[in-house]
């Protein structure tokens, strides 16, 4: 069962930084889930739409240039990170999950993602790519078809999986006050692999565990390990 680090290991260190990301390796996470802003000519990782939770700063994230964004401290020192900073640092057999939360231009961020991936080496077969806005990710499935979509919602949706198969999607992201078994059954043997977020709690990781769940968003991929699988290999 796959545990990817919810914004990092981001109940022991600030979410969507660099600290962040390590801790969940070190924690024996399979992988990691962050969220993206498309800034100028970066991508830049941070949740929400403006400054003042998770950082020393004020605004929105998109009314400022990369160079105040990169002077802030989100927390204990730390950057707000650039995508391709974390692509140096995941090992090669980490899931990475990318939300996007704002984008400008697709082809841009596309080409983007590709350099990054091509200097870093990490390979793109373990990137899987998801957002609300499902407009953004056709436009990025029809320009990359080789790409992981994750069909991500927050709710039950009316048409079943069919939001999911006109996205072609790889996985299923659903959230946890939402799934039930019967869908999760159905979505497996549909093909789609099944991810839950956010899910901190040890007996929401079994009872998701019991009904066959591919994998887990946490806060706690330390927790979470020792629940769902002590003795597995990440």
């Amino acid at each position: 069962m796959w545990i990817l680090g919810h914004r990092g290991a981001s109940a022991a260190a600030p979410e969507n930084t660099l600290a962040a990301f390590s801790l969940a390796m070190t924690q024996q996470a399979t992988g990691i889930e962050l969220d993206v802003y498309q800034v100028e000519d970066e991508i830049v990782i941070i949740h929400d739409r403006w400054l003042n939770r998770t950082t020393n700063g004020k605004g929105m994230v998109t009314s400022h240039p990369l160079s105040y964004l990169r002077s802030l401290d989100a927390g204990n020192g730390e950057v707000i990170p650039y995508l391709t900073e974390v692509f140096e640092i995941l090992p090669a057999h980490t899931v990475l999950n990318v939300e996007i939360k704002h984008l400008s231009n697709v082809d841009s961020w596309l080409e983007k993602i590709r350099q990054g991936l091509a200097q870093s080496g990490f390979p793109a077969e373990n990137l899987i790519i998801s957002s609300f806005n499902h407009r953004w990710i056709r436009q990025i499935k029809a320009a990359w078809p080789q790409v992981h979509i994750g069909a991500l919602t927050a709710t039950y949706p009316e048409n079943g999986l069919g939001f999911a198969h006109d996205l072609d999607a790889f996985s299923l992201h659903m959230a946890l006050d939402v799934v039930d078994e019967f869908y999760v059954r159905e979505a497996r043997q549909a093909g789609l692999k099944v991810l839950v977020y956010t899910v901190d709690y040890p007996e929401d990781m079994l009872m998701l565990k019991a009904w066959g769940v591919d994998g887990i968003f946490t806060n706690v991929p330390d927790v979470a390990r020792q629940i769902l699988s002590p003795g597995e290999e990440s």
